[in-house]
């Protein structure tokens, strides 16, 4: 489904937007609305208890609970303040249930319905939960020596994560192949595009949300930071600084985005793996998209001139439409999703 060549890491996608759907702003929300995705697979939700004495949760898809368990299992990370009910999170899972894999979502801590213990909840280089999980997967794959590969995707933040545990492990993920859709690759680009024209508006939406997280699990008494900064904060920028800084130990919001921007890890990923970016995506800029020479040989950039942000809307009519990513997703993943050997 895209125009590529075995030399070339950045590729040209062959995504076209639904004729009534061309506009990127309206790529981005309409997934949102809701009858643009209906279905609501049945979950059921683990409760995962990590080392540092913390919690967050795991949703598993109950469609594939009689899936065999030498099928492939896909891992889903959700995007900011997202969750297992997020519109692309539902539809990749039933997509993923029709080729008959099995299907979970690992929530970011203090995400969706679900609080976590200690005071801190998630940013975009916050690798050590998904490493756990993985390694704890891959623990159990070991005694039953039936388990089917482990595939990944990350959409958004998510993607950034991913990517970021990619170059961390290199080859020591137990991961076979992974896929990141509409990824802060530079956090840096990101916040400045966030805080122009029209995106202030879901700046301000975003921000809205995450000072009603804060709010719920801290108050101006119990805060590991000034409570009065982080309420008044307008921009990504000054709550990075106010809040995710200081809550999870790094050197205010420059020393965040430089050490967590999945940019600098693309190099070290020794697994295939597939981003998928648009260059309409009003969530970032073009300069995010990175040169060939910051690729390592398994990373191909795939690149839409539309999409908007977690959109990529093909077709259809406005009452059901149809969605290009979880076929390409699944199209990438399927050749790595055999068991070895077989």
């Amino acid at each position: 489904m895209t125009s590529e060549t075995a030399e070339n890491h950045i590729i040209r996608s062959e995504f076209e937007p639904a004729r009534w759907l061309r506009n990127r702003h309206a790529q981005t929300m309409y997934p949102s609305l809701p009858w643009a995705w209906r279905s609501r697979p049945t979950l059921r939700r683990e409760q995962l208890e990590l080392p540092d004495g913390d919690v967050t949760a795991v949703d598993w898809l109950v469609d594939a609970d009689s899936v065999p368990d030498s099928a492939p299992l896909l891992v889903i990370l959700h995007g900011l303040e997202g969750s297992a009910e997020s519109s692309y999170a539902r539809m990749l899972m039933e997509a993923a249930r029709d080729r008959g894999w099995r299907c979970c979502v690992l929530h970011f801590r203090d995400c969706g319905d679900y609080r976590n213990r200690l005071p801190r909840r998630y940013h975009a280089g916050e690798t050590n939960d998904l490493r756990y999980f993985l390694d704890n997967l891959q623990a159990e794959r070991a005694v039953s020596q039936n388990e089917g590969p482990l595939l990944a995707v990350g959409y958004s933040l998510g993607g950034n994560v991913l990517l970021k545990y990619l170059g961390e492990s290199g080859d020591e993920t137990p991961l076979s192949a992974a896929t990141a859709v509409c990824v802060p690759l530079d956090l840096h680009e990101c916040a400045i595009a966030l805080n122009t024209g029209f995106s202030k508006l879901y700046q301000r939406y975003l921000l809205k949300r995450m000072k009603k997280s804060v709010a719920r699990k801290f108050d101006r008494h119990t805060a590991a930071f000034d409570w009065n900064l982080a309420m008044a904060s307008r921009t990504f920028g000054e709550f990075d600084d106010h809040v995710t800084a200081p809550l999870h130990g790094f050197d205010g919001m420059q020393d965040y985005y430089d050490r967590c921007s999945s940019l600098r890890f693309l190099n070290g990923i020794q697994k295939p793996t597939l981003v998928i970016n648009a260059l309409d995506d009003p969530f970032m800029t073009e300069r995010v998209i990175p040169d060939e020479d910051m690729l390592s040989e398994y990373v191909t950039i795939e690149v839409a001139e539309a999409g908007g942000h977690v959109g990529f809307i093909n077709g259809g009519p406005p009452w059901r439409p149809t969605y290009y990513l979880p076929g390409r997703i699944l199209e990438f993943l399927e050749p790595h999703a055999a068991k070895p050997g077989l």
